[in-house]
């Protein structure tokens, strides 16, 4: 037991960081929750406030840009302040945004609601920037791909039960009760309150990244963070994953229920969270363990592969193979995130946490898919996957060749 400690949890020393792990990897719930649940929103507010594909798409970018937006500021909070207090910070605009939507419910129109989902979303920028890293550090270089992946495997339960509790609680209700939507953001809101007292309680260590990426960018007189080609290269994939991974859970309800009339919302949300966001999630739990065998690389070279062709199958409409294309796509999306996350920041050095802020602003790819799927696949929503199909040829290319040092 002691041995498996070290090679995941350990420093040389012996020193275990078991509890800061698992304390750290309850955040990636969290944030899974929150995101499953824009996928209930996108859908809702089509009928809710008579908005187009492309106009419900500014669900998620009103999220995803304020990536963009906070994901510098949170970084040099955390250089200056630490992981710990970045945690808490994020955790409380988290917590704010979510009972925003309690006044948002008042005032019957769309934009109040955008407003809360944008401060719910600098809260999460905050929190994965810190999380994100703060894992892949806690413990042996090697093995910082694997503890990351096993912490987002945690994040794909969120992503379960977002559309769940989210399908459940609001299209459960009438279209036009917007009382119906502060629901589940109540529950979360008061978990995230819970969870942050709980952080300003527990004492986590300040790991300091001193390794031999510092000594490296020293000796080569490499001042730049971008002259890391390889950090460059991971923005523009995490990027390009965010552009897809967002546009399909987006608009999963609209194509299935597209290709089966008979569905309603209420069980095209389980089909999403029971049938996709589960892959998902079963995707990140076995990633975790393919890995301590298989380069991370290049199972990303073969996820991405794989859902390239899934898109174009998805884009034939061929019934019931496309539908299962869609959802293998979930399945093979699983490790994309962390993993490209892990491999830009190899070798960072003291640009750690600087180059986190970097890769965590390339979410923000996730604001522009949604309504450029939906302006291309107004009339037929399967043409609009080819978004996240050119995105992932991308990735393929990052993978193959991009992520090298």
């Amino acid at each position: 037991m002691e041995n498996k400690k070290k090679s995941i949890f350990s420093t040389p020393n012996g020193k275990s960081y078991l509890l800061p792990f698992i304390l750290v990897t309850s955040l990636f719930l969290l944030w899974g929750f929150a995101h499953g649940l824009l996928d209930v929103l996108n859908k809702h507010f089509q009928g809710s406030f008579h908005m187009s594909k492309a106009e419900s798409g500014l669900v998620q970018f009103s999220t995803y840009i304020a990536y963009f937006v906070m994901a510098l500021p949170a970084g040099m909070f955390m250089k200056k302040f630490g992981y710990k207090w970045g945690i808490i910070l994020g955790l409380s605009l988290f917590a704010l945004g979510s009972f925003a939507f309690i006044p948002a419910a008042f005032m019957h129109s769309a934009t109040p609601f955008l407003i809360a989902l944008f401060v719910i979303a600098c809260g999460l920028c905050i929190l994965e920037t810190a999380a994100n890293p703060y894992s892949t550090v806690l413990g042996p270089k090697e093995s910082s791909a694997q503890r990351l992946n096993l912490s987002q495997s945690l994040n794909g339960l969120g992503w379960v039960l977002g559309p769940l509790v989210g399908g459940a609680l609001i299209f459960g209700a009438d279209e036009k009760d917007t009382f119906a939507l502060t629901q589940p953001y109540i529950l979360v809101g008061s978990v995230v309150i819970i969870v942050a007292i709980l952080f300003l309680l527990i004492k986590l260590p300040d790991i300091q990244e001193k390794d031999e990426g510092e000594e490296n960018v020293a000796l080569s007189g490499q001042r730049s963070i971008w002259s890391h080609r390889h950090f460059t290269l991971a923005v523009i994939a995490q990027f390009f994953y965010c552009a897809a991974q967002t546009g399909i859970f987006a608009f999963f309800i609209n194509y299935v229920m597209e290709q089966d009339a008979s569905l309603t919302k209420k069980s095209a949300s389980m089909m999403l969270s029971l049938g996709g966001m589960a892959l998902l999630m079963i995707g990140r739990l076995s990633g975790s363990v393919i890995m301590k065998w298989a380069a991370p690389n290049k199972l990303l070279a073969l996820y991405a592969f794989v859902n390239s062709v899934c898109m174009v199958l998805v884009m034939m409409s061929l019934g019931s193979i496309s539908l299962y294309a869609l959802y293998c796509s979930f399945f093979f999306m699983s490790i994309m995130f962390p993993t490209i996350f892990a491999l830009g920041l190899t070798n960072m050095g003291v640009f750690t946490k600087k180059a986190s802020s970097y890769i965590v602003m390339g979410v923000a790819g996730g604001a522009f898919s949604p309504m450029l799927m939906g302006f291309i696949g107004e009339s037929n929503m399967a043409i609009g996957f080819v978004v996240p199909f050119i995105c992932f040829i991308y990735i393929l290319f990052f993978s193959i060749k991009g992520y090298k040092l």
